[in-house]
């Protein structure tokens, strides 16, 4: 691996020193470095198991961080470009971690549920029972049936209802089946004396084999443990773990609760991982939200649902009654995708947070431009199965000159970035990352994201190419690199050679903002500020943009079906949509726009639809007069109080009916003053008082 010290060294403003055996018999050098205060960044991640035992044996209080440069970037045909490649992962490697943020709390004793066939999950149970509190719930006898020791506690009947999390699981069941399995003695004598065979060795009858000989009834009657006569109980229990050997699994979900293990009796590794998930465990809040920026709800209108359609966890839902989302922490699995398909940015991706990204992204990228590096790629991927095959490409590149198989490993130009998961990141963080100068931004995925998060992630990518290729950047900017294991290693190889795209010529200096719509408006106005072919200036076509997942556009409004209640207004959570005080009129700001359909559900008329675009002229950002009509005056004092088609379509609605004659028809021309002046004042009016007994 041609590393060039000098070169390293100038790009990071720091003297390197390069090490070709560390971990052995340099190991003293990295004592040395590790006996004081500062952060110590060891550029391989092979052996960082190692380096924190020498440490820990050493005492040392400075903080240990690895970066690999070797798989991906020396272990290349492109080994002899990727010293700035190099230099941004170091560069990368001395930022702070990500601050601290709240955490969610889990709590197990290790009471576990097993469900299965009973001969099944006593095998099962012999696994778990040395260091856990093991319950089973028959699903019928099996192949082997139960064992005539009885170990563990049986339930039996008809699950209702499997709920919770790892140490508050609830299962609800109906004990319908004759025999109780608590007060049965598995003495046999009910399988030998039943006729008909429809009692298995999960001790539990078969209605609709039993033929009622009732023979099984007289030989139990010390045990009474059958009774045809019990009326079927519903019961419920708690538990911490649930260990489900059945080929269907309780929960539906891509995304499975934690503690809640679909076990298929192969997997030894999942279980004895799972054996671990007793004590008590903590995972960070994943997620923020703010109510207030939330576009789901409004008025009793369903607008936005994205992040409930989108979460694999099934952690999101609706909460109609108080006109907002409601989040289940405990189920949340920290994938980001709610924060990245959310358009006004009322749910935000805390760990890392957008802003932590936008540092990184930008020093990547700066360091690597400073160095001479060109038209570089940001690879996105996971930090568990992504961040394997980049490691076995890297290996299957350095064996190529054994193998001679044309495998060429990770391009110079493309800086893999882990991140949390690769779903956490959209369009306002790709596209700064393009203002930023990256040439493309690439996302990883393998078979451990949920299909959904596929589809969203190429809807926001759409979006994203057509507004660069709509302000007149060439190329493909965007990409999806869809990878199930390492027998598509060769696809991703030829995938990675891809040519370069179009990037500004001035890069973008802004940092990214907490508030996403600031980011995603910081991102635009510098993409087409320095684009080579668009010059803004009225009358400048918006870019039409694709219908889902688009968080930018306008509103199309009917007038001749519009009488300006302003219903919408109300009803728009962005401040898109506004009144104007002095007179009848409809404005909107297409810059705080974020596509809800909010307005277009609360619209009474259906005159309002949403058009996804990009609007390139200044306008985009001020008020516009979409609708005003004339005001209509108060007969009576000449006040303005609605407008002249609202009131005029209200007379013709109610001018035939009984109740609006004469005067009465005559006050709807009234302000709500003159009308109850004219009331009190009229010498023909009935009034209350005037009534007698």
């Amino acid at each position: 691996m041609p590393l060039d010290a000098r070169s390293l060294s100038a790009s990071l403003n720091e003297s390197l020193t390069l090490y070709s055996s560390l971990c052995r018999r340099e190991a003293a050098d990295f004592l040395k470095a590790a006996s004081g205060s500062d952060a110590v960044v060891v550029a391989c991640t092979q052996e960082a198991r190692l380096f924190d035992e020498l440490a820990d044996e050493a005492k040392s209080s400075a903080p240990i961080k690895f970066v690999n440069i070797r798989e991906t970037g020396g272990w290349s045909r492109d080994a002899a470009k990727a010293n700035p490649k190099m230099a941004a992962l170091l560069a990368a490697a001395h930022l702070p971690d990500p601050e601290p943020v709240a955490t969610v709390t889990y709590k197990s004793a290790g009471r576990v549920l097993v469900i299965g066939e009973l001969g099944a999950a006593e095998q099962a149970a012999a696994l778990l029972g040395d260091s856990m509190t093991v319950t089973l719930f028959t699903q019928g006898a099996g192949a082997a049936g139960a064992t005539q020791e009885r170990r563990y506690p049986v339930l039996g009947g008809r699950i209702q209802q499997l709920t919770g999390w790892l140490g508050a699981y609830e299962l609800r069941w109906e004990q319908n089946n004759p025999i109780d399995l608590d007060l049965c003695t598995r003495c046999n004598a009910c399988l030998a004396a039943c006729p008909e065979d429809a009692i298995g060795l999960d001790y539990q009858i078969d209605l609709a084999a039993c033929k009622s000989h009732r023979a099984c009834v007289k030989v139990c009657k010390v045990a009474g443990a059958i009774d045809f006569n019990r009326a079927a109980q519903t019961h419920s229990e708690n538990f911490d773990l649930v260990l489900d050997l059945r080929t269907n699994p309780a929960f539906s979900q891509h995304a499975k609760p934690q503690g809640y293990l679909h076990w298929d009796r192969h997997d030894l590794k999942a279980l004895l991982q799972w054996r671990d998930l007793v004590g008590e465990f903590e995972k960070p809040r994943f997620f923020n939200y703010k109510q207030k920026l939330c576009a789901h709800s409004r008025n009793d209108k369903i607008g936005c649902t994205a992040c409930i359609d989108v979460c694999s966890a099934s952690a999101i839902n609706s909460d109609f009654k108080r006109q907002q989302i409601k989040v289940n922490p405990n189920l949340c699995v920290g994938c980001g995708t709610c924060s990245t398909v959310c358009p006004t940015g009322a749910m935000g991706f805390a760990y890392p947070r957008a802003s932590d990204m936008g540092v990184r992204f930008k020093t990547l990228l700066s360091t690597y431009l400073r160095s001479g590096g060109k038209d570089p790629v940001l690879l996105l991927h996971s930090q568990a199965k992504g961040q394997q095959l980049l490691g076995d490409l890297g290996r299957a590149a350095q064996l190529e000159k054994i193998q001679r198989d044309g495998t060429q490993g990770v391009p110079a130009r493309v800086i893999p970035v882990p991140l949390w998961h690769t779903a956490s990141i959209g369009l306002e963080v790709w596209l700064t990352a393009v203002a930023y100068g990256a040439s493309q931004v690439w996302v990883l995925l393998t078979d451990e994201e949920a299909p959904q998060y596929t589809v969203a992630l190429a809807e926001q990518m759409a979006v994203a190419q057509t507004i660069l290729t709509g302000l007149g950047y060439s190329g493909e900017h965007f990409k999806l690199l869809q990878v199930r294991d390492a027998r598509d290693l060769a696809e991703l190889d030829r995938a990675l050679q891809a040519s370069a795209a179009q990037a500004p010529a001035k890069h973008a200096s802004f940092a990214v903002q907490s508030d996403k719509r600031a980011t995603l408006e910081l991102a635009l106005d510098h993409l087409m500020a320095h684009s080579s072919t668009l010059t803004p200036k009225p009358g400048l076509q918006p870019i039409a943009l694709p219908a889902t997942g688009s968080p930018l556009g306008a509103l199309a409004i009917n007038k001749d079906a519009c009488t300006l209640c302003l219903s919408c207004v109300n009803a728009c959570p962005a401040g898109a949509l506004a009144d104007n005080t002095q007179t009848p009129q409809l404005r909107f700001i297409e810059k705080n726009c974020v596509q809800c359909g909010l307005c277009v559900s609360t619209c009474p008329e259906k005159a309002l639809t949403l058009v996804p675009q990009l609007n390139l002229t200044p306008q985009r950002k001020e008020p516009v007069v979409i609708n005003e009509m004339q005001p209509y005056a108060c007969v009576r004092c000449g006040k303005p109080f609605g407008t002249l088609k609202a009131i005029e379509g209200m007379l013709g609605k109610l001018s035939g009916h009984p109740m609006f004659q004469g005067e009465a028809l005559q006050r709807l021309k009234m302000c709500g003053d003159c009308r109850v002046i004219d009331i009190y004042s009229a010498d023909n009016e009935l009034k209350i008082t005037d009534l007698k007994s």
